[in-house]
């Protein structure tokens, strides 16, 4: 396994391809996310073992995501069973991308377990949208103790996981090995990913801005209201899109990638 060293102005090439990427297929892409986000919010809805069933399916459901990249930039227009390609590949990898799922929802629950011991699980329910956030709540010493727990453990979670679906699908890693070389290749490419993180933040922020700026502008305050939350949808799809290129370029590509194009 060759992890490639890429420069930090590469993370602005990652939103970049994923924006151009999301557009060459905007249908198909934005159907995905929201079948992605319909599987997730269903499996949630499953009673006692809901949140665990949603966290395992996480990694395989985010690989068919970046399979729909994959196929978008080969000027194909990936269909919807796409999104299961990681439980479709033979039962060594479906034994794989649950293992994967298995470990992922662990450290998920402990994260979001040890945030509940800080504030009686305030930042929970309101992370897990059971809860709509107050200022006085969000103002209090225990919820930000238990939103920095929750922060500190998940991250590192993250980033073991940010490549390892990829690994196992693409180049056909074990779980744990796909998992180191996932948060080596994240260490390895730091500044990469630190510019890709605060430039879709920036996109984020932005469009917040533009939609609202446009309710003034039309002097329209429900424009805001019916614009805001699919405009900010797309932006999402757009980044699970960019998630693709952040792998491809991370790695030595196996015999049937594409080849780099940043």
């Amino acid at each position: 396994m060759k992890l490639n060293l890429v420069s930090a102005r590469t993370g602005s090439v990652w939103v970049k391809l994923g924006m151009q990427t999301f557009f060459k297929q905007p249908l198909a892409l934005a159907g995905l996310f929201f079948m992605f986000m319909a599987l997730m919010s269903v499996a949630t809805m499953v009673p006692v073992v809901g949140l665990p069933l949603a966290m395992t399916l996480l990694p395989a459901i985010t690989l068919g995501l970046m399979a729909a990249s994959r196929e978008a930039t080969q000027g194909k227009f990936p269909m919807p069973l796409i999104l299961l390609s990681g439980f479709r590949a033979g039962p060594v990898k479906l034994r794989a991308m649950l293992t994967l799922g298995a470990c992922y929802a662990t450290g998920f629950l402990c994260a979001i377990g040890a945030s509940y011991l800080m504030d009686d699980g305030g930042f929970a329910r309101m992370y897990l949208g059971g809860q709509a956030p107050t200022a006085e709540m969000m103002s209090t010493g225990n919820f930000q103790m238990a939103m920095w727990t929750f922060i500190g453990l998940h991250l590192p979670l993250s980033l073991l996981f940010w490549h390892a679906p990829a690994l196992v699908y693409w180049q056909n890693l074990p779980p744990l090995k796909a998992m180191f070389f996932s948060i080596v290749a994240c260490g390895r490419n730091f500044w990469a990913l630190t510019v890709f993180a605060f430039l879709w933040m920036g996109v984020m922020v932005g469009t917040v801005l533009a939609v609202t700026a446009a309710s003034a502008i039309f002097n329209s305050p429900s424009l805001a209201n019916v614009m805001l939350f699919p405009a900010l949808l797309m932006v999402a799809a757009m980044f699970f899109t960019s998630l693709y290129f952040t792998y491809r370029d991370s790695f030595e590509a196996p015999v049937d990638a594409e080849p780099l194009n940043t």
